[in-house]
This record gives structure tokens, sequence and C-alpha cells, in this order.
């Protein structure tokens, strides 16, 4: 069917929904992006969904979540004990249509007869995966998209752990989805029908206060609070959830930047919602200088993830990488657990993140698992220790997600910015910053660094330049960068290391995924990784020198070498 085909079943349709009738008018004259909307269908991956808002089979509208629901729904009735009666949690974040995609999903439910629990407002993503725990449901739903543009809207699954779901589970998903032809018949129920049926339960604060009874847990130390903090929701769901947890443990000095306090879905005083670039500090820096903070923190619209800025050397505020405000996390969390924690503790990072945290755990004598990129990996992971000897002490990526308490199998602002305060208060009542307590950690551990490239190549061209790249690199793998000798090669799609120094193969136990990286001399090492929903080809690099001017030196010349190798690939 071509897409005009699909625009006049949608055109034609005698129940479409007012809202959605009036954009396709604005749209009327407009064919490149109707074209857009009903080409193709919103990819529903591994993750769930996630695309722009408006008409159209490749957009987020009530239909596209109807027919993800449909398939969910389907799902879990086949695949999950007692589905119909455990239900399905729902939370959703400040963006446009959140709510109201909340309550489809409770409609769509409700046809199945399958109870929905929707709580009465926003909420953040690590608080809907404790409810799945802590409610027993069969599944959790979250609408977010994360720090995407304004424009942007999504649907997560959670499966009965309240983690992400895992490859598998999530396959046979897609599948039912994708058996849902018309999105636009969908059986529903009307929201009064499934409130009066008791299949819509409004959830208040019971299960917050649930979450806050559980995030005491992970409180190291009560020292006195002496530390002065900036908070920056970012118009997001953290506010209260985040006051709140900092307040029980008694850090009062907390200092809310109110232009930013309340949820605002055009995130209008910032050019992305995002705790991991600068821009999106400007103001929390501004009321920091002001009052003199010892730490600013922030966190993306449905927060799971933080932001850490703290003053350097200079006086000036800088924003800690994902790597740094992990390894400084680990570090802590590990320095105060006991002995007895220690025994068959577990790390868990992804093949991305630093090696820092590797040495820092050995440090600690606690083993470091490695993971593909992507924190459901490291909740299924949690999930698997439920069955042997092993238990979690610590989990993170560099993309700035972390979490400490295993209550919540997703990755948790919340717990990491009371964890990040408190131990900001706890260096400084020894004398130092954070920046000069990852200073003591680079002196025991040498100095760790990383970096990133992205490079977007768009279309069919660009697919296949990012094919060609992936392909040269297998084919002709690099035997040296920067002078370092390569030590091992991981391919991630054959699930094989190849260790070139004495010709022998081993196997990688991971999910295949198209990924390689490049074991080199000293615990450097290089990563590609094509993006998986944008087109572009990631490289992420680390180095580890005894100074920061040898590292910064050693990085620099692996980037180059490898910028030089994929742009003679692709004819740049």
């Amino acid at each position: 069917m071509s897409w005009q085909d699909t625009l006049k079943r949608w055109t034609a349709h005698a129940t479409l929904d007012e809202d959605l009738q009036e954009q396709l008018k604005q749209l009327s004259q407009n064919e490149k992006e109707l074209e857009d909307s009903f080409y193709k269908n919103l990819t529903f991956g591994t993750g769930g969904m996630r695309g722009m808002l408006g008409p159209g089979t490749n957009r987020m509208n009530i239909y596209t979540v109807r027919k993800a629901v449909e398939g969910l729904a389907n799902y879990i009735t086949k695949n999950v004990d007692n589905a119909h009666n455990r239900g399905v949690v729902i939370a959703y974040d400040s963006r446009y249509m959140s709510q109201e995609f909340a309550v489809e999903v409770a409609k769509v439910l409700g046809a199945h007869n399958i109870k929905a629990y929707v709580f009465e407002s926003l909420r953040p993503t690590p608080l809907l995966s404790f409810a799945v725990r802590y409610l027993k449901t069969a599944a959790g739903i979250m609408i977010t998209a994360s720090h995407n543009p304004p424009e942007y809207n999504g649907f997560k699954v959670y499966n009965e752990d309240g983690g992400q779901v895992p490859l598998q589970e999530a396959a046979a998903i897609i599948e039912e989805v994708n058996k849902v032809e018309d999105e636009l018949n969908v059986t529903v129920k009307s929201k009064e029908e499934v409130e009066s049926a008791g299949l819509l339960e409004w959830v208040g604060e019971t299960v917050d206060n649930a979450y806050l009874s559980e995030l005491k847990t992970i409180q190291k130390q009560a020292e006195e609070n002496n530390v002065n903090i900036v908070f920056t929701p970012l118009h997001g769901t953290a506010h209260d959830l985040v006051l709140k947890g900092l307040a029980q443990i008694g850090y009062d000095q907390v200092h809310v930047v109110e232009e930013q306090a309340k949820p605002d879905p055009e995130f209008s005083t910032v050019q992305s919602p995002n705790p991991e670039e600068h821009q999106a500090f400007e103001l929390a820096i501004k009321q920091g200088e002001e009052i003199d903070a010892d730490i600013l923190i922030g966190t993306d619209p449905d927060a799971d993830r933080l932001g850490v800025a703290v003053k350097n050397r200079s006086g000036s505020y800088q924003v800690l990488t994902g790597n740094q405000l992990g390894s400084l996390l680990l570090d802590y969390t590990l320095s105060h657990v006991s002995e007895k924690e220690l025994e068959n503790g577990q790390v868990i990072k992804t093949i991305v993140t630093s090696e820092l945290g590797r040495a820092i755990a050995s440090y600690y004598g606690v083993n470091t698992l490695d993971t593909l990129t992507g924190f459901k990996f490291i909740g299924e992971k949690i999930k698997q220790f439920e069955s042997d000897q092993r238990h979690f002490l610590f989990g993170y990526e560099e993309s700035y997600g972390y979490l400490i308490g295993d209550f919540v199998r997703d990755k948790d602002a919340v717990q990491a910015a009371v964890a990040a305060c408190e131990m900001a208060n706890y260096w400084k009542a020894k004398g130092k910053t954070l920046l000069e307590a990852l200073d003591t950690l680079y002196e025991r551990h040498g100095y760790y660094l990383e970096g990133q490239k992205s490079l977007t190549l768009k279309g069919k061209d660009g697919a296949e330049q990012i094919a060609a790249i992936m392909e040269d690199i297998r084919e002709n793998p690099f035997t040296q960068l920067g002078g370092l000798q390569v030590m091992a090669i991981e391919d991630y799609q054959s699930s094989k290391r190849q260790l070139p120094v004495d010709a022998t193969e081993e196997d990688i136990t991971l999910p295949k995924e198209n990924v390689m990286k490049f074991l080199l001399e000293n615990d450097a090492w290089v990563c590609f990784r094509p993006s998986g929903t944008e087109p572009k080809i990631k490289s992420y690099f680390g180095v580890k020198t005894d100074n920061a001017d040898s590292s910064k030196s050693l990085l620099q010349t692996i980037q180059t070498e490898v910028e030089e190798r994929i742009n003679k690939i692709i004819h740049v």
C-alpha cells in the first residue's frame, strides 16, 4: 500500500480524532511532510517506540499508541501468569500528549479486561520501574521521549521484573504489535467504562512513599549536612521525589532553579533538556555562582539520567562526564559497604563505559561484568543474580545512567542525585571537591580518559556508508592505534574474540550486536557501534596513562587515526 493509500484510509475514517483531522488539513499542502507521516509504520523496537507527534502511521498519536498496546496486551495475555488481574501500571512525563496517551493505554487494556494502574500525575521513569515490582503487575508502560526535542513522545515497555524487556521477550512483543494491521480500528472502551468496571485505578502517593522508604536504604552514612545544592529538574518529573529524597536524610540546603521547576513540554529555557550538556546547566550555574553552591544537579525530563557540575580549580563550574560521575559514585559506594557485602558483590557496566570502573571495583575485590549498550542488559543481569550467590552493588553506563539500589531495575536519577549530594558532603568534610576526589582516583588507578565521536550519515547512501565502515573494520582490523598494539578484537556480531598475539579465538557470551571493539595495550580501547535508532555510527575511545597531558595527547592521536581511516573508507 502506498503512502497516499494509507493517507486516504485515515481521511476516510469516520471517527478520526478531531485534533488529528485538523492537523491533517493543515498538512494538506505539504506533500513531503505527509509522505514522511504515512510512508511507513512507526517502528516498535526492542525498547518500545519513539517518534514525532502528529497524524500518520509514522507518528506518535492515539492510534499508533493503541496499536502498540493491543500487541502488548495480546502478548501478556498469552505469556504472563494472571496478567488480567495483575494488570499493567502506566506512568508518563511532562511532554505533550503524555497523559492523554496514558489514558488511551488504559482504554485498550480495558477492552482486554486487563486492569490498568495509571498515576494521577506525572512521574519519573525509575518510579514506574519500581511500581511494577511494588504492585506486582504483569508489565509497565512509560510514556516518555526522554530528552528528545519537544515535538517527540514515546512508549517504553517494562516486564514483570520492572526492567526494560530483554531481547527475546521484546522480539515476541514486536511480533504481536506487527500483527495488528489496522491501527484505526483497535477496540477500546471509554474512560468512564473502564473506571466503572474497576479496570482503571488511579495511583496516588502510596507508591511514591514506598519508593522513598527504599531510597533511604542507599544512604551510606549519616554525616551532618553541610553541602549547598542547586537542583534543576529541567522542566520534567524529578522535582518532588528528589526534594523529598534529600529532605528525608536531612539535606535542606537545596535551591531549585525556579525557572525550570515546573513541567513544561516546550522545555523553553534550554536548547535541549539533556543534563549531559553544559547549556542545560546555564541557569543552575548562574544560581550556583550567586550562592556559592558546592554541587549542581540536573535531571532529564523523565528522571533516569543525572548530570552534575562542580567547581574546578579556576572557580568555574564544570559538568562531569558520565564516566567521571559513575567512577566517583562507584568508589563512594564500594568504600562504604561492609566486607561481607563485598563478597560475591558485582559491578555492572556497559562495554563502552570507562575501564576506570573495573580498576576501582578490583581495588575493593569486586568483580565487574560488562553488558551491551543499554540499561536493559544491566537490569537483566540483576535478575540473574537472584538465582545464584552473586549480588548487585552498582551499575552504570557512560551516558549518565546510574543505579545503586536494585529496588529499581532501570537507571535512576533520583537515587543518583541523593547519592551524589551525600558524596559531595562526605568529600567536603574532608576538605575536597568532587574533582579533587576524582584526582585521588587517578592517582590510585592511573589517568583514564574517554571520548566519543558521532558521525551522521543520512538516507540510503548514508546507511550504505555505515555498513561499509563496519565491513571494512571487520575485514581489515586495526593492528595498532596510537602506537599501541591491538591485544584483542571483539566482534559482537560473530560473538568471537580474536587474540592476534597468539592467533587464538574465544567466544563472547553477550547477545549478538553489530559492534566491533579493539582492546589495546595499557587498558586503551576503541569501539564502533552503529546507532539502532538514528542514521549515525558512534566511535567510543578510552585510554590510560599516568597523567592528564599524556592521556589527552594519546586520545587525540587515536581519534585522529580512526577519523582518517573512516574518511578513507567513505571517500571523504
